[in-house]
């Protein structure tokens, strides 16, 4: 079998809703509908965890955050969890990643054997939510309603400026792949922090969604009394209290939000034409870690089981995988097995402790009937949440609140709680069976406040005195660039140039 290259191009925070079958007809996205239109389409794929940090880790390691112990955006990625990097790598690949992984800890690669950008996020645990303190907003990270009222235009920002470097790195990566210095197939991350609040774009993507007709949520605020309980702590961890969110706020906050689809989808233009310019191909996968709510049931951001914050795009363009819509419902936690399985790379080794599975089947046209999996343990839970989405069915279980049962097909904005409702008994009954069988969500609980009574003690004792970050810092090697006199000018104008004689 020839390994075939990899593209990965992952987003943040991108809500699937808006990818019914690839992006909405009144996107402004041409290049990602181009490649939907020779992709695998997955209408229904979900986060393993609504939050960057444990979303990640679970997307790279097929595993869940209960596995992983990474249950919220400080929690250490452990080096000693295989991701897909580390498969491929092990196979003969050369992985590179350019870009957004929020990596918590002294590692920084977890397989990659190269990276060309810092993070955007910091790398220590100094984000570690309290679970002894029940509803503390910890105010210098927590998100709040500013990123709604503060919405609209302007030409740079702290997130454009890192994914215009993203992209410049990534494009530049694959100009060198092209060249051929290194005989091995290739695995390449292009990781963006956008669309992720704050809600800030650039003029000429702002200026596209003018006249969009999708300005307004389709449900309004339900008004917090209304709420369940999980979102009424999200409510409160957002600071929702000390904000007045006008209806021009919203149209402002969702019109920044479409134009950065927009400007992602030029940044996915660059990296597809330099590709395409450098004759090279690969499979592409395209997916986000998690969700935005975007203002529906009053709800922004993410944190949530609820669609906009825990369904994301996922879209692969491989000849092993017919093009077309897959509705089976499954989970970025596939992503490892599925690029292993297109690789022709086993991972038996570990799969008695993987929770995803190839997605290969499905894009052949296979069936599916395992339930996705999701898991909830940061900020804004005092504990953790857990939900399954089985068929047409969501069911969401945590100690501390009601159960909740959604029949998506009908109800796909999730208004009406089936829990309590005598014809539905039987599906509760066995979606809950399942439940338990899965989560000791005691033991969970516990596991959960350990990790976080112990990283505080290390927050705080390595802030004492001298301080060492964990942050990655790129390493640019000045003396093996351009020209150097231990180079041969003749070798290294030739070796540089692609394509040759041309």
């Amino acid at each position: 079998m020839t390994q075939p290259n990899i593209l990965i191009i992952m987003v943040d925070q991108l809500n699937g809703t808006l990818f019914p079958d690839g992006p909405a007809d009144w996107l402004h996205a041409p290049n990602l509908k181009a490649l939907a239109a020779r992709a695998t389409r997955f209408a229904n794929c979900y986060t393993a965890s609504p939050l960057c940090a444990p979303g990640r880790a679970s997307f790279m390691s097929g595993q869940l955050p209960s596995r992983t112990g990474v249950y919220d955006n400080a929690a250490e990625f452990a080096s000693a969890i295989p991701t897909f990097a580390h498969h491929l790598r092990r196979a003969g690949y050369q992985t590179c990643l350019s870009g957004k992984m929020h990596f918590v800890g002294p590692d920084q690669m977890h397989g990659f054997e190269e990276r060309l950008t810092t993070d955007i996020y910091p790398a220590d645990f100094g984000w570690t939510p309290d679970y002894r303190k029940p509803g503390e907003r910890i105010d210098w990270w927590y998100h709040n309603m500013g990123s709604v009222t503060g919405a609209g235009v302007a030409e740079t920002s702290n997130q454009m400026e890192y994914d215009d470097e993203v992209a410049y790195h990534a494009t530049r990566k694959i100009y060198e792949l092209a060249r051929g210095g290194d005989p091995r197939p290739w695995c390449l991350t292009a990781s963006f922090t956008h669309p992720h609040d704050p809600y800030v774009t650039r003029k000429k993507y702002w200026d596209l969604y003018e006249d969009c007709a999708h300005l307004l949520p389709q449900v309004s605020d339900l008004g917090y009394d209304a709420q369940d309980p999980h979102s009424k702590r999200i409510f409160d961890a957002n600071d929702w209290r000390n904000f007045d969110i006008t209806e021009k706020d919203i149209r402002r906050a969702r019109r920044a939000y479409f134009a950065n689809i927009s400007y992602l989808d030029d940044k996915i233009g660059e990296l597809l034409q330099v590709l395409k310019d450098t004759r090279q191909e690969a499979t592409i996968l395209f997916v986000s870690d998690h969700g935005d709510m975007l203002g529906e049931r009053g709800l922004w951001f993410k944190m949530t089981f609820f669609e906009g914050s825990a369904r994301v795009p996922m879209l692969i363009a491989s000849p092993d995988m017919e093009p077309g819509l897959v509705t089976t419902p499954v989970s970025n936690i596939d992503v490892c097995p599925t690029l292993c399985d297109l690789a022709g790379v086993s991972m038996d080794d570990v799969m008695p402790w993987t929770d995803g599975e190839s997605l290969k089947p499905l894009g052949q046209g296979g069936t599916r009937s395992t339930p996705v999996a999701m898991e909830y343990a940061a900020e804004g839970s005092n504990a953790p949440l857990v939900a399954l989405r089985d068929g047409t069915w969501k069911y969401i279980r945590c100690d501390l609140d009601p159960d909740q049962l959604f029949d998506i097909s009908a109800d796909p904005a999730e208004l009406i709680n089936l829990a309590n409702v005598e014809k539905h008994h039987e599906a509760l009954t066995q979606l809950r069976a399942k439940s338990l069988e899965r989560w000791d969500l005691k033991r969970f609980d516990a596991e959960v406040r350990e990790s976080q009574a112990r990283r505080w003690v290390v927050y705080e004792a390595l802030r004492n005195g001298d301080y060492y970050p964990w942050d990655y810092q790129p390493l640019q090697k000045a003396s093996e660039r351009y020209m150097r006199n231990h180079m041969d000018l003749n070798v290294l104008e030739e070796s540089k140039r692609f394509p040759r004689g041309e």
